[in-house]
């Protein structure tokens, strides 16, 4: 798996995520361990919304809170992750460090228009509908910008497998996805 992309609020599905890369990492199974050696786990989040890179990226190590969710994944939004997920972040990027095997742990930051174009196109081509959050985790995929980005970062693995934890639909409509891609994508 040459990488695994989540949206992020408060850190939980992340905290997962890392937990079971790294299960299976340490794991009995060797056809495991090698499908998950190297992965680079890619935290997505939402401009007005991205307390997990404020936090992942801070010069400290400490957990910064923002003053509030300005962004439309409010179903995203938590203003501050569980210092939990900087933990395993900082572990699993550690490891890929010692090792030299490639772990990584990598904040992503779209715009809202990004994270609508998401939700759009994923629409679009798989017949399912889901909010801007999981938008989020779309936009590395459907964003030039985002794809450039992290297709660069998978340069030494270009045949490797990337997974998006798919999420978040209970928030959304027809008519709400018609209305955020007015605002966002028809300016």
């Amino acid at each position: 798996i040459g990488a695994v992309l989540a949206s992020v609020g408060g850190g939980g599905l992340l905290c997962g995520i890392l937990e079971g890369v790294e299960r299976n990492y340490h794991g009995s199974n060797e056809i495991r361990s090698n499908l998950v050696r190297g992965t680079k786990v890619v935290a997505c989040e939402t401009e007005g919304a991205a307390s997990f890179a404020a936090s992942f990226n801070s010069d400290d190590g400490s957990i910064v809170c923002l003053d509030g969710i300005h962004s439309i994944a409010t179903s995203l939004g938590a203003t501050s992750v569980t210092p939990a997920v900087i933990q395993r972040s900082r572990r699993h990027r550690d490891r890929g460090d010692i090792s030299s095997s490639g772990d990584e742990v990598m904040s992503f930051v779209c715009t809202d228009g990004e994270a609508v174009q998401g939700c759009v196109q994923f629409a679009s081509d798989h017949r399912m509908l889901v909010e801007p959050a999981c938008g989020a985790s779309l936009a590395p995929l459907y964003s030039d910008r985002l794809r450039a980005k992290l297709l660069d970062q998978l340069n030494d693995n270009e045949d490797s497998v990337i997974v998006v934890e798919v999420c978040g639909g209970s928030g959304v409509n027809l008519d709400l996805l018609k209305g955020w891609k007015e605002s966002f994508l028809e300016k």
